[in-house]
């Protein structure tokens, strides 16, 4: 019972230790509030946790980012400084057919059945899966949220697609034993953490690297050729 000199306490007169749970807390058994987990960490527990590691189990751990991680396997076998000799040509036109998904406004990923159902747990996709973590575990040391009301809208979306398309294309073309696809497949994979961190620094550095590797490509093409037709004179 209230003593007559008590009133209640307002809503905003509450105690720190009543704080109120914004909608998106996480909210424990003990009534603390949890911060979401990171992309590196939902990564980690899902490579060494239980259950079918296959690319329909990956997609549906990423969700709305499945597009983003998907652009960062398929390309980042190019995107290493080795000469691969035209064999990563099938994850560009795969990185190409997701794209034009992105570009149509499709929300979820269509996939083959057979591809969707292609196991990822070997050593060597494990190895690239743990690369692709400890990668995004430093950027996101570094990075920090910018401009996120630029992401994931209808057109920026449509924007992401073009880009993607190409950086593929710019890797695709690239003359095999060149290792000229190595800047063009590297932009897409930043863009697409870029997306995954919601970093638009890591967008510029992307467009960077990306442009550059075209640059470089359509430069270096344009003088073997003219050095060919200089022989046959």
């Amino acid at each position: 019972m209230l003593t007559p000199n008590a009133t209640p306490q307002p809503p905003h007169e509450r105690s720190s230790g009543e704080r109120r749970h914004a909608p998106g807390d996480r909210v424990g058994q003990a009534g603390t509030s949890e911060r979401p987990g990171t992309v590196s960490d939902e990564l980690e527990r899902w490579l060494h946790g239980e259950g079918e590691k296959t690319v329909a189990g990956l997609i549906e751990l990423v969700g709305e980012k499945s597009f983003a991680i998907l652009f960062v396997l398929l390309l980042g076998v190019p995107a290493l400084p080795l000469p691969t000799g035209g064999a990563t040509h099938v994850f560009e036109i795969i990185a190409v057919l997701l794209a034009a998904q992105l570009i149509a406004g499709r929300e979820h990923i269509w996939l083959p059945k057979r591809w969707r159902s292609l196991e990822l747990a070997g050593d060597r996709q494990q190895r690239l899966i743990s690369g692709l973590t400890w990668l995004i575990r430093r950027l996101e040391r570094v990075s920090t949220p910018r401009l996120r009301i630029l992401f994931d809208h209808r057109l920026s979306n449509i924007v992401f697609g073009v880009l993607v398309i190409t950086g593929s294309l710019g890797a695709f073309l690239a003359p095999p034993f060149s290792g000229l696809d190595t800047l063009p497949a590297l932009g897409v994979v930043l863009l697409s953490l870029a997306v995954l961190l919601e970093d638009f620094a890591i967008v510029i550095a992307a467009l960077v690297v990306g442009v550059a590797g075209v640059v470089l490509e359509i430069f270096l093409g344009s003088a073997a050729l003219s050095g060919i037709e200089h022989l046959f004179r």
